[in-house]
């Protein structure tokens, strides 16, 4: 499936149809999530959204791309035993680094082994926990994955784009459904899911034969999780608490804690995807390895000052979890 706006209505249609379907399992199952000290919701919700995105990115990924199938489904169950049991800080790290190593398995990048492994393999688990760490409010995750995997779609060409665009359908037709008020959450295992993807798609960028400017700004559209992931690690090591704690001091939980409605902070978050994956395409379209680095670093140093200036860098007093 190379065409792209094929790709991305096939997954649209798949997980509007889908994605009601995974609700009335997860409730039955009582796979849902319910209202408690970081839950912001009145009530449980249903998981098990991530299990429509996939669905709805298998076609795409059969078509061009069978090879993955295997590692991002492994994303989805890794994620959806995480939701369901709970598993602890090794068993998801060890996980979440066999879903890196069987993305690098199967998309060679320029730089050879052991470099290039190791670097999806950096990718997928800064991308894989970024995501999770932002999908604490309602249409927040999906939009902002939505929105990067759009640049990424402008970025790449070939199969890497159909997949991108799939990515940007499958997302939309999740958000239908996870609106504020959310009727379904995409779950770790969903969460999971989308950044495996992404860690796919800058994987892409990496092959042999992409121009090196395109590997550097494809590092943009995934520049908001990777930085809630270092925020989060700064933050927590200067509190001097366990960097896997969760707590209250994501940029949108400040934004929420000022005043603003959870919808308007995941709109912001979205508005600054966009963005960057704006100037992502701007960078890629230089053809200059150098001028993208300038783009790219500048996104990177403007997400640290505002993170600094809203306090996100700042421990958390008092609410661990």
């Amino acid at each position: 499936m190379t065409n792209p706006a094929l790709a991305g209505a096939v997954a649209l249609v798949l997980a509007l149809a889908l994605t009601p379907l995974c609700m009335a399992v997860a409730r039955r199952l009582d796979i849902v999530d319910r209202p408690g000290p970081l839950k912001p919701q009145q009530s449980p919700v249903p998981y098990l959204g991530g299990v429509a995105v996939f669905a709805a990115l298998t076609p795409s990924l059969a078509y061009d791309h069978a090879g993955l199938l295997l590692p991002l489904a492994g994303a989805l169950v890794l994620g959806v035993v995480d939701d369901v049991r709970g598993l602890s800080p090794v068993a998801r790290l060890a996980g979440q680094a066999a879903v890196g190593l069987g993305i690098a398995a199967v998309l060679p990048v320029r730089v050879g082994a052991p470099l290039g492994t190791l670097g999806v393999l950096a990718v997928t688990l800064l991308l894989v926990n970024g995501v999770n760490m932002i999908d604490g409010l309602d249409a927040l995750s999906g939009g902002v994955l939505a929105a990067s995997c759009a640049a990424w779609a402008v970025l790449l060409g070939g199969p890497p784009r159909a997949l991108a665009a799939a990515g940007v359908g499958a997302a939309l037709g999740f958000l239908v459904f996870n609106r504020p008020p959310a009727r379904v959450y995409l779950g770790d295992g969903g969460a999971y899911v989308l950044g495996a993807l992404g860690a796919v798609l800058v994987a892409s960028a990496w092959a042999p034969g992409q121009r090196t400017s395109t590997g550097v700004a494809v590092l943009l559209p995934a520049a908001v999780p990777t930085a809630e992931v270092a925020f989060a690690i700064v933050r927590r090591a200067r509190g001097r608490g366990s960097v896997v704690a969760g707590d209250r001091r994501h940029p949108y939980d400040l934004l929420v804690a000022r005043g603003w409605q959870g919808g308007s902070a995941a709109a912001a978050y979205i508005v600054l995807a966009t963005a960057l994956g704006v100037i992502a395409v701007a960078a890629g379209a230089m053809h200059s390895t150098s001028g993208a680095v300038a783009l790219a670093a500048s996104g990177g140093a403007a997400l640290l000052v505002a993170a600094a200036r809203c306090g996100a860098l700042r421990p958390e007093r008092g609410l661990s979890r």
